[in-house]
């Protein structure tokens, strides 16, 4: 019994809008979207880094994106920017080059960007989504 409770407590807990159980694996992004469409990307906030931790030549942003039906968020890698991504409203699926499968993200669901991930969304719904990023980015 205590076994159990803590493998439970070591387990990391599955995360709304992560790859699917079972479906990481390299993804070689065929057909990949390269140009925006269809997308406004607006900064929000951003602190200068340098004056706050010392970590000279690095922003904290937030940016709000708004991906119409059809559009995306072309092709970009995370190396050296982990970014957290909030749903706000909509639904946008991500496809992913640690994940085997589409990734589908609905209202609410926050995505982990990091750990050098390449990846692009689509809007395949017919209402706009509203993305919230916020990331670590350098000048």
């Amino acid at each position: 019994m205590i076994a159990t409770i803590a493998a439970l407590g070591a387990a990391t807990p599955a995360v709304a809008g992560d790859c699917p159980a079972g479906k990481a694996g390299t993804n070689p992004l065929t057909g990949a979207a390269t140009a925006p469409k269809g997308v406004t990307d607006d900064v929000v906030g951003s602190i200068d880094l340098g004056s706050e931790l010392k970590f000279d030549g690095h922003d904290l942003r937030t940016r709000r994106l708004v991906v119409q039906p059809g559009g995306v968020v072309p092709l970009h890698s995370h190396k050296g920017r982990p970014a957290l991504i909030l749903t706000a409203r909509g639904a946008i699926t991500e496809y992913r080059s640690s994940c085997t499968v589409p990734i589908q993200h609905k209202a609410g669901d926050v995505s982990r960007e990091a750990d050098g991930i390449s990846h692009w969304w689509k809007n395949n719904g017919k209402v706009p989504a509203v993305l919230y990023s916020s990331d670590v980015k350098p000048r």
